[in-house]
């Protein structure tokens, strides 16, 4: 079994082909019948995991787990706001479920993003850590802009425990068989 952890860089889709020739997986991935658990936008960034176990790709995509989002959003963050996040945030026809939240330094760790996200003089930015346990299309974005701070750059850290740590943008490791063991142990 093949089971890859992989930052996939901003711009890049969850996918190995495309008929309009975006980017895609398969300019930085070359390993047959490997698939991506889940999707992160073209616009975000981070954590994915690939395997061609397609019994662990279905409990990766379906099963409610802790993913770790860091958002760099518009605005000063308050209390409130990351209270509102924690409690469950109504986007259109639903209410996410409650979340972990706190405002966080800027990551020193993490590259400047190729095209830089825009800046506006007059208006600050914050970054903050979110934990979510479901994975609903452009969820964080939607929440942030829910509470009045709209997310300028996305990054998922983490999918239970599996993180980005020793990765740069675009590069793969693949998962040792105690951290297949670990990840498999939070999948409900």
């Amino acid at each position: 079994m093949t089971t890859i952890a992989f930052w996939k860089p901003f711009g890049v889709l969850t996918k190995f082909t495309d008929d309009r020739g975006r980017p895609t997986l398969a300019d930085w991935i070359d390993l047959p019948d490997v698939y991506a658990a889940g999707r992160l936008d073209r616009d975000s960034e981070g954590l994915l995991v690939l395997s061609d176990d397609p019994r662990l790709r279905g409990r990766l995509t379906s099963s409610r787990h802790p993913r770790t989002y860091l958002a760099q959003v518009e605005g000063e963050v308050s209390d409130m706001a990351l209270q509102r996040l924690r409690a469950g945030v109504k986007i259109r026809d639903y209410t996410t479920a409650p979340a972990e939240a706190r405002a966080i330094e800027p990551p020193a760790w993490l590259p400047e993003r190729d095209p830089p996200i825009r800046v506006r003089r007059t208006v600050p930015d914050r970054w903050i850590e979110l934990v979510l346990t479901e994975g609903r299309n452009r969820q964080v974005r939607r929440m942030t802009a829910a509470v009045g701070h709209p997310t300028l750059r996305l990054v998922r850290w983490a999918i239970g425990p599996i993180t980005l740590a020793g990765l740069d943008p675009g590069a793969w490791r693949h998962l040792s068989h105690t951290e297949l063991r670990s990840l498999k142990a939070v999948l409900t």
